[in-house]
């Protein structure tokens, strides 16, 4: 899969990132001094950005340098500059399954409207930071975490609170239940349609807006450390 088919996120306001960052081997001391800014001392716990299990949260604020790259990588992003982000990468960075990799590659897709990749590195920044078991990051969070009972393939995020669980495909249809960053799965996606068909993990069923829903398999980022410098390893999408 080389382009995202599933992503349809509704994202969470950049700066919730950039209150959620925690450290790193800035390029410049300047960068570690506004990063302390936004972030202040350490935080004691990750605390979600929103209500439900599968809210964004920050877990990488005890990775030595992982702040200041994430501060460098916001910015980038912000300001769509292909050279900032693409310095940010590994020379061998990961961009598919099909053997996409490399810096030229990167830059190649970011400066291309086939692949809107600003867009999903938007919303990704919004989606929380997981410690992975490599030493690195992963972004979004939840891709870290253990989701029980789901078929990745199948598995979708419910992206906000308080998302209704319709008896019907229609806006102001009743509402059986609503869920709040939950996980959902999903046996027939339609892109076009305003609202997909859904099962929940307890065995409800009914239907839920499609931009509130987000493949487990969509767009994530990892970094790592190498000699003591932070890039991005990996970009992809599907599995």
């Amino acid at each position: 899969m080389t382009r995202r088919d599933w992503s349809l996120a509704a994202a969470l306001p950049l700066v919730l990132l950039l209150q959620s960052c925690e450290r790193q081997e800035a390029p410049a001391d300047e960068l570690v001094e506004s990063a302390e800014q936004f972030v202040g001392t350490k935080k004691s716990e990750p605390k979600p950005l929103a209500n439900g299990p599968y809210a964004p949260r920050d877990t990488c604020g005890d990775l030595e340098g992982a702040d200041a790259f994430r501060q460098s990588l916001a910015e980038a992003v912000r300001l769509r500059d292909a050279d900032a982000l693409v310095a940010l990468a590994a020379e061998d960075i990961k961009l598919d399954f099909g053997g996409g990799t490399g810096r030229a590659e990167l830059r190649k897709r970011l400066t291309s409207g086939e692949w809107n990749l600003w867009q999903e590195l938007d919303e990704l920044l919004a989606l929380g930071c997981a410690a992975n078991k490599q030493g690195g990051i992963t972004i979004p969070w939840y891709f870290e975490q253990a989701i029980p009972g789901v078929d990745p393939m199948a598995g979708m995020i419910v992206t906000g609170e308080d998302v209704p669980l319709r008896e019907a495909p229609e806006d102001g249809g009743a509402a059986a239940s609503a869920l709040s960053w939950g996980v959902v799965e999903i046996s027939n996606f339609r892109p076009e349609a305003p609202y997909q068909q859904v099962k929940t993990t307890d065995g409800s069923q009914g239907f839920i807006a499609t931009d509130k829903l987000r493949s487990l398999i969509d767009y994530r980022l990892s970094a790592t450390s190498r000699n003591g410098k932070w890039s991005i390893v990996s970009f992809v999408a599907g599995d």
